[in-house]
């Protein structure tokens, strides 16, 4: 029961940490109890039988925390086959996803998938404790903005088809780590009546999460009902996407000389393990940010308080660029969470938190210029990626 009740304190919603604690707690005093009452001398041998128990219930719990399916919603589809539609496309915004509450089940699925690909991540029975980690971080910043930025973003980007005179596309939100799933919105448009299907793939690189969606949406039979399908393919090669990020550090400069201030431009990164199978994520994401850094050198900054950094898993790290860039005496930072498209828990939280260790001096302004988000640079971005196409 101990070990059962230590998975689920550590994996739960946080509205029943409370419950879970107190019957932890109760039950850590019951087997202290009991232990007290039928254990003495020689027979403190035996100790390891009700621990190894307790060993027994997490590994079963984990399991089966582990073993959570994906349940959400897809619709069935009603339209019938040779309906060629109504005449008109839709656009589904694809992008990465992040529940606003704390909810598990996307690092399930991902644990899941790199398990299946053999790729070596956090050890089995480490993983309640990554989820709790994870609680932890949705709890310190109450939730996350990740969805309601994205409906933001594509409604600015609808609105930018209509200011062009278009009134017929459609568009629809998906995610990968939300509701609704691409296929899910895929289905829903077939249903309305689109004949031309563009999903828009709002992704920094090609990765396994952009396979992952384009998976879902090709066991789709398009071909039942004459529907043209493309995708636009991430924004790694944005040149409008890479100009935002000088534009946004030029409105926040305030007048300082140029050659003071220091741009840190931050990877997630990904283990070197991962790049055997995927190595577009990291080859695309270091490309698109030195790009972006030639942009900076061009608009007069000095190149040597222009960096790269990772969150995780690569070097240089953080603290160790932005340590750099205190050494070259200047009197601004700016960073940004260059690799996510819209407010998350890495940009809201991890982030924040790496740069507030790092030692930087009082007299030193640091500036968060976060993710993407709904920028009108970016939203043009998008849309270029979508004019591209072209459908015979």
């Amino acid at each position: 029961m101990i070990g059962v009740t230590i998975v689920k304190f550590l994996t739960v919603h946080q509205s029943k940490i409370r419950a879970y604690a107190i019957l932890l707690f109760s039950e850590f005093i019951i087997f202290i109890f009991l232990i007290y009452l039928n254990l003495s001398g020689l027979e403190l041998v035996f100790l390891g039988i009700p621990l190894l128990s307790i060993l027994a219930g997490y590994y079963v719990m984990t399991v089966k925390i582990l073993s959570t399916k994906d349940h959400r919603h897809v619709p069935d589809l009603t339209r019938k086959k040779g309906d060629k539609g109504k005449g008109h496309t839709a656009i589904i915004y694809f992008t990465h996803g992040e529940p606003e509450d704390y909810n598990p089940i996307g690092w399930i699925n991902q644990f899941r998938e790199f398990d299946e690909q053999k790729i070596k991540f956090i050890p089995f029975l480490i993983r309640p404790i990554f989820l709790y980690m994870l609680r932890k971080k949705y709890i310190h910043v109450g939730f996350s903005q990740h969805k309601k930025m994205h409906t933001k973003m594509m409604k600015s980007l609808e609105e930018r088809f209509r200011k062009e005179g278009d009134n017929k596309t459609r568009f629809y939100l998906s995610f990968l780590e939300d509701e609704p799933r691409p296929d899910a919105a895929i289905i829903t448009a077939l249903n309305e009546g689109a004949s031309r299907i563009i999903v828009s793939e709002v992704f920094l690189t090609i990765s396994n999460h952009t396979a992952e969606g384009e998976e879902l949406v090709r066991k789709i039979n398009f071909d039942d009902y004459g529907v043209s399908i493309a995708f636009t393919g991430p924004l790694w090669d944005s040149r409008i996407l890479q100009s935002m990020f000088v534009e946004r550090v030029n409105k926040h400069i305030e007048g300082t000389d140029k050659k003071k201030v220091g741009v840190l431009l931050v990877g997630h990164g990904q283990p070197k393990e991962w790049d055997m199978e995927w190595p577009t994520e990291t080859e695309q994401e270091i490309k698109f940010r030195k790009d972006v850094l030639e942009l900076f050198v061009k608009d007069g900054y000095d190149r040597n308080n222009l960096d790269l950094a990772w969150m995780e898993f690569r070097e240089p790290c953080t603290s160790e660029a932005v340590q750099k860039l205190v050494q070259n005496g200047v009197e601004k930072i700016f960073y940004f969470s260059a690799a996510i498209s819209a407010d998350s828990i890495h940009s809201m939280c991890d982030m924040p938190e790496l740069i507030s260790k790092c030692g930087i001096p009082n007299n030193i302004e640091v500036i968060n210029l976060g993710a993407w988000n709904d920028d009108p640079i970016v939203i043009r971005a998008i849309k270029e990626k979508i004019d591209r196409i072209r459908f015979d």
